[in-house]
C-alpha cells in the first residue's frame, strides 16, 4: 500500500484507512530481503541515526516534565513508569537501574508492565489489550497525588498503558506521555506529552527498533536528569551510589579521594566512619565533623551536598 503522510497518520488512499507512523510500511525498503548482509547493517545503523535528532525536537516538552517529575519526588512520591511489550521492558530496565546507581530506598521508582512478572522474559502479547488491567494494575500500587507515572507507548495507542494513564490522572497524579507518533491518544490524555517522531521502522511495525531506541534515550533522561536535580551527584559523580559489590565499592571509594583530595586508604577510612554513605564521607572531610553532625548537616540542605559544602566540583583527573 502506498502511504501519504498527514500531521498525524500516514493514510492509505485505496481504502481511506489511517495508522499510526509506527505502524506503516516504508515503500523504500520493500525489497529488504534482497540486501547483503552489509548492506542490512549499514542501513539498520543509517535508520538509527535519526533517533538522537528526534528525540532533541522534544527538549523543551521532556524539560517541563522533568521540572515536574522532580517536584513530586521532592514532596516524597514516586516516579512511575507504565508500559506494555518492548515499551514495558525498556521501562523495568531503567527503573531497576535507578537504585544502585542513585541509592533510592526500594520502590521510589518503578514499572509497571502488562503481563506482571511473566511478561518480562515472554512476552504477553494479549496482556496489551487489556485497558481494565492498566487501571487496576494502578491502583493495585496505590498511585496518587503525590506521584508522577510516566506512561510509554510508541504508538500511543496501547490499550493497557491508556487505562493506567486514565487511572493515574484520576487519581491527582502527574501524567506524562512518551510516545512516537504526533496527536496520539495517550497525548491528549495526560498532562505533559514527550513525543520523538522517529518514522516508520525498518521492518514495518517492529517499534522495537527506531521507536525502542527514543523511548531508551528519553526514558535515560528522565531518570538521569530527575536524579541530578534532586543532588543524588557532585559535578558528574554518582555520590549516592550503594555499594553493593567489589565494583562499586572500588567507585565510592574513588569517588570519595577525588573530591576530598585524599588518597586511597584515607578515602576508605572514611567511608569506614560514615557507614559506607559516600555523601556523608565527603561531608565530614569538608567541614571536619563527625557522621551524627554531617548528616544533620545534609538533611538541613535536603541531601545536596552542593548545598552543604558549596565549592567546585572536583577536577577531572
Amino acid at each position: 500500500m502506498v502511504v501519504t503522510r498527514t500531521d498525524r497518520y500516514y493514510t492509505g488512499p485505496v481504502d481511506g484507512s489511517v495508522e499510526p507512523v509506527t505502524e506503516v510500511r516504508a515503500e523504500e525498503h520493500a525489497d529488504l530481503d534482497l540486501q547483503s548482509t552489509r548492506g542490512l547493517v549499514e542501513l539498520l545503523n543509517d535508520e538509527d541515526a535519526k533517533v538522537p535528532t528526534a528525540v532533541r525536537s522534544a527538549a523543551g516538552p521532556l524539560a517541563a516534565a522533568i521540572d515536574a517529575i522532580v517536584q513530586r519526588l521532592e514532596d516524597g512520591g514516586r516516579l512511575v513508569y507504565v508500559g506494555a511489550g518492548s515499551s514495558g521492558r525498556l521501562a523495568l530496565v531503567d527503573a531497576a537501574e535507578c537504585g544502585p546507581t542513585f541509592g533510592l530506598p526500594p520502590g521510589q521508582v518503578l514499572a509497571v508492565v502488562a503481563g506482571g512478572s511473566e511478561a518480562l522474559a515472554v512476552a504477553q502479547e494479549a496482556a496489551e489489550d487489556d485497558e481494565l488491567a492498566g487501571e487496576a494494575d494502578l491502583a493495585a500500587i496505590g498511585v496518587g497525588p503525590p506521584d508522577a507515572v510516566v506512561a510509554v507507548s510508541a504508538s500511543g495507542t496501547t490499550p493497557y498503558v491508556l487505562g493506567a494513564a486514565r487511572a493515574a490522572g484520576s487519581a491527582g497524579a502527574l501524567t506524562i506521555a512518551v510516545v512516537c507518533a504526533p496527536a496520539s491518544e495517550l497525548g491528549r490524555l495526560v498532562g505533559h506529552e514527550i513525543v520523538a517522531v522517529v518514522g516508520p521502522e525498518l521492518i514495518a511495525g517492529s517499534t522495537r527498533l527506531k521507536a525502542g531506541t527514543a523511548q531508551k534515550l528519553v526514558l535515560n533522561t528522565i531518570s538521569t536528569v530527575t536524579m541530578i536535580r534532586l543532588g543524588k551527584t557532585f559535578g558528574n559523580l554518582m555520590v549516592d551510589l550503594r555499594a553493593t559489590n567489589v565494583k562499586l565499592t572500588d567507585r565510592s571509594e574513588r569517588i570519595v579521594a577525588e573530591v576530598s583530595g585524599v588518597g586511597r586508604d584515607a578515602a576508605r577510612a572514611l567511608l569506614a566512619r560514615a557507614g559506607g554513605r559516600v555523601k556523608l564521607a565527603i561531608v565530614m572531610h569538608a567541614l571536619e565533623i563527625d557522621a551524627a553532625e554531617a548528616e544533620a548537616r545534609l538533611n538541613t540542605g535536603g541531601g545536596v551536598v552542593r548545598r552543604v559544602i558549596g565549592g567546585d566540583p572536583p577536577p577531572v583527573q
